[in-house]
C-alpha cells in the first residue's frame, strides 16, 4: 500500500500498483527445511478432521510442499473472484503521551463490498477512488468497490501472481494456531521479482496446505511510496475452504518524509460471504403447492377469522414496515440473522418490562447490527444494537441502560415511519442503504426516552449497579472528540455529540473516571465480546476467559487491538485425518 498525505489530514491514502500477469509455475530447486522441527505442544491435541480426503500422495520434499501452497493460493484467488464479502476497516491515529503510552487522537472508518470479479488487471485508480478519497468525500456510505484501489483490501492476499520463481522460502518450524497445526515458512522476494511482492512469514495448515495466516509487508519500497505492515488471518468457513476474516495493521514510527511519523492501528473485518442464503429466497421447486383435489381443505390458519379493526390494522401495517426493513438489512449483510445473542438481549428487555409491570400487547425483538460504530435504534418493536457497541459495554447494567433507552421509545409509542410498508421503497442498490434507510428520532423523543429509561432502570434489578453505566458514559464523553467515526451512527441517533451524551443524568451517580486505575473498567476495547461467523453472519458471545489487568497500560477503552483467533478445521462426515500424524516433508 503506497501512502501519501492529502491536505492537512494525518490519514494516508493507499494507491494501487501494476502487477504482472499470471505465469506458469516453473520447476525450482528444493529448499530443504532445518533438520529438526519444533516440538509438539505439551498438552495432547485432539484429532482434527480435514475437509477432503487427500487426492494426491503426501509431499516428499519441501519443494513439493511449496508447489502445493502455490497451487492452493491460485485456487483461493479463483474462489475470491466469485465472492463479494463486506469489508469494514477502522483506523485510529495514535500519539505517544508523556507517560509513554500511545492514545488515539483521530480515527477513520470505511465500509464497502470487496469485488474481484473483473480481475485486478481491469481496475484503475483513476476515476475509481479508493479508501482515502472516498472517506474524504463521504464518511457514511456503503460502497460497491473494486479490489486493487483499496490498500487494506490488498492485505487479504499474498500476491495476485504468487509464483515460486519470485520467492525464496525458508522452513522455520511447526506451530499450532488453535487446533490447526501449521508449517511456518519465511518468504522473501528474489532480487528480480519486481514490485509489490510479499515479504514476511506465512502459516500453512499441514493437511491441504492452505495459507491460514501471513504477517509482514510488501517489498521493495518505491522511492515515493511506502507499504504498511499487516497480520492477515483466514478462517476455515466451509470444508476445504479458508477465506479472509481479519486483518490487523500497525505502524509505530514509519518515516514518510513528512513533519510527523505515521503511527496508527487498524482493524479490517470481512463477512457476508454467503449472501444468497440471507435473502431467504427459495427455488420454485421448494414451494409447496396444494393440489386441486385438496383445495377445499385449505383454510385460514389465523386464530380469529375476522376482519382487522382499525387499531389492529394500524399495528399490522407498522409490523409490515418493520419486517420489510429488518429483512432488507439482513439481505444486505448489515444485520445478523436471529441467534443466541438476540435472546440474551431480550432477557434484559424482559427484566425491564416485568419489574415495571409493562404489557406492550406485542412482542419486542432484538437484533445485532454487524458494524463497529457505536449505535442503537428501534425499527418498530425491534431494538437494534451494533456489534461494536456490544463489544465495548463493560457489564450487564450498561447493556440494560442502552436497551432501556430504546425500549422507552416503544413504551412511549413514539412514531415509526411506515413508508417501508411499500416494498418498492426497498428496491435500491445496497450501496445506498445508509442514505435510503433512516431510523433517527426527534430530539424531543430522545429526551423523553432518556427520562423514561431512568424510570425503568430505577425499578429494575439493575438499579444498584447504575454507577458502572454512568462510568461508561463518562468514558464515552471523554473519548468522543478524538473518535468521531466510532461514535458517529449510520442509521440511528448519536450516543454523543461533543461533550453531550445520552442518558446524561446517570453521570452524577458514577465514580470519578481514573484511567490510571487498572481495576476501573469503564469500557472495553473493540472486538472483546462478540464473535462473528463470516460465512453465515451469525454472532455469538466470544469464549475468551476474563483476564486480570496488571497495569493501567492494559486498560484501553474503545481502542483497537490485534487479532488472534482460535483456528479450527471444518470437515465432512467420514473424512478424518489426525493432525499429529501428518508426515513431515523431507
Amino acid at each position: 500500500m503506497r501512502i501519501f498525505k492529502v491536505g492537512s489530514l494525518s490519514f494516508f491514502l493507499f494507491l494501487t500498483w501494476s502487477l504482472p500477469s499470471v505465469a506458469q509455475d516453473p520447476a525450482s530447486d528444493p529448499v530443504p527445511p532445518p533438520a529438526a522441527s519444533s516440538p509438539a505442544p505439551a498438552t495432547p491435541t485432539p484429532a482434527i478432521q480435514a475437509a477432503d480426503a487427500p487426492s494426491s500422495p503426501p509431499p516428499a520434499s519441501f519443494n513439493d510442499v511449496i508447489d502445493r501452497i502455490v497451487q492452493r493460493e491460485h485456487l483461493f484467488l479463483a474462489q475470491m473472484r466469485h465472492m463479494h464479502p463486506m469489508l469494514e476497516t477502522y483506523l485510529q491515529d495514535l500519539k505517544t503521551g508523556k507517560d509513554g503510552n500511545a492514545v488515539p487522537v483521530k480515527d477513520q472508518y470505511f465500509l464497502g463490498r470487496l469485488d474481484m470479479t473483473d480481475g485486478p488487471e481491469d481496475v484503475s485508480f483513476v476515476g475509481q477512488p479508493g479508501f482515502g478519497q472516498r472517506m474524504v468525500k463521504r464518511l457514511t456510505g456503503l460502497y460497491s468497490l473494486h479490489f486493487l484501489p483499496l490498500g487494506f483490501a490488498q492485505m487479504v492476499i499474498l500476491d495476485t501472481d504468487f509464483q515460486k520463481k519470485y520467492y525464496k522460502f525458508t522452513f522455520v518450524r511447526r506451530e499450532f494456531l488453535g487446533e490447526v497445526r501449521c508449517l511456518v515458512i519465511d518468504v522473501e522476494p528474489r532480487a528480480d521479482a519486481g514490485m509489490a511482492r510479499f515479504l514476511g512469514r506465512i502459516w500453512v495448515e499441514d493437511q491441504d496446505y492452505n495459507v491460514v495466516r501471513f504477517n509482514g509487508t510488501y517489498s521493495p519500497h518505491p522511492r515515493t511510496s511506502f507499504y504498511l505492515h499487516f497480520d492477515s488471518w483466514r478462517l476455515n468457513l466451509r470444508p476445504g475452504t479458508w477465506l479472509p476474516a481479519y486483518v490487523y495493521s500497525e505502524e509505530s514510527d514509519l518515516k514518510v518524509g513528512l513533519p510527523k511519523s505515521l503511527h496508527f492501528r487498524g482493524q479490517s473485518r470481512l463477512w457476508g460471504y454467503d449472501v444468497k442464503s440471507l435473502s431467504k429466497n427459495s427455488e420454485f421447486t421448494q414451494i409447496l403447492v396444494d393440489s386441486p383435489q385438496d383445495a377445499s381443505s385449505v383454510k385460514d390458519q389465523s386464530e380469529a377469522a375476522a376482519d382487522a379493526s382499525p387499531v389492529v390494522a394500524q399495528r399490522m401495517w407498522e409490523r409490515q414496515a418493520e419486517d420489510n426493513a429488518v429483512e432488507r438489512l439482513q439481505r444486505i449483510g448489515l444485520l445478523a440473522p436471529p441467534g443466541e445473542v438476540d435472546k440474551i438481549l431480550l432477557t434484559v428487555v424482559n427484566n425491564l418490562l416485568v419489574t415495571n409491570n409493562i404489557d406492550l400487547q406485542s412482542d419486542v425483538h432484538c437484533r445485532v447490527l454487524l458494524t463497529s460504530p457505536l449505535e442503537s435504534f428501534t425499527i418498530g418493536h425491534t431494538i437494534v444494537m451494533s456489534r461494536g457497541l456490544l463489544d465495548v459495554l463493560p457489564d450487564e447494567a450498561s447493556l440494560a441502560m442502552v436497551l432501556a433507552h430504546e425500549l422507552s421509545h416503544i413504551v412511549l409509542g413514539h412514531k415509526f415511519d411506515t413508508m417501508m410498508a411499500f416494498n418498492d421503497r426497498l428496491l435500491f442498490p445496497d450501496q445506498d442503504s445508509f442514505q435510503r434507510m433512516d431510523f433517527k428520532r426527534r430530539p424531543a423523543d430522545e429526551e423523553a426516552a432518556d427520562a423514561k429509561a431512568v424510570e425503568l432502570l430505577k425499578n429494575s434489578p439493575y438499579k444498584d449497579k447504575l454507577g458502572t453505566a454512568g462510568l461508561f458514559l463518562k468514558a464515552l464523553q471523554e473519548h468522543a472528540p478524538e473518535l468521531p467515526n466510532l461514535i458517529r451512527p449510520h442509521l440511528g441517533n448519536s450516543f454523543a455529540a461533543g461533550k453531550d451524551v445520552r442518558m446524561a443524568t446517570l453521570l452524577a451517580s458514577a465514580p470519578q473516571l481514573d484511567p490510571k486505575r487498572p481495576d476501573q473498567i469503564a469500557a472495553l476495547p473493540l472486538g472483546g465480546r462478540i464473535k462473528l461467523d463470516p460465512w453465515t453472519d451469525q454472532v455469538e458471545l466470544a469464549k475468551a476467559k476474563p483476564v486480570a489487568l496488571t497495569s493501567a497500560r492494559e486498560n484501553i477503552p474503545f481502542e483497537i487491538t490485534p487479532f488472534f483467533p482460535y483456528l479450527t478445521r471444518l470437515s465432512t462426515p467420514g473424512s478424518e485425518k489426525i493432525a499429529l500424524t501428518s508426515p513431515t516433508p523431507k
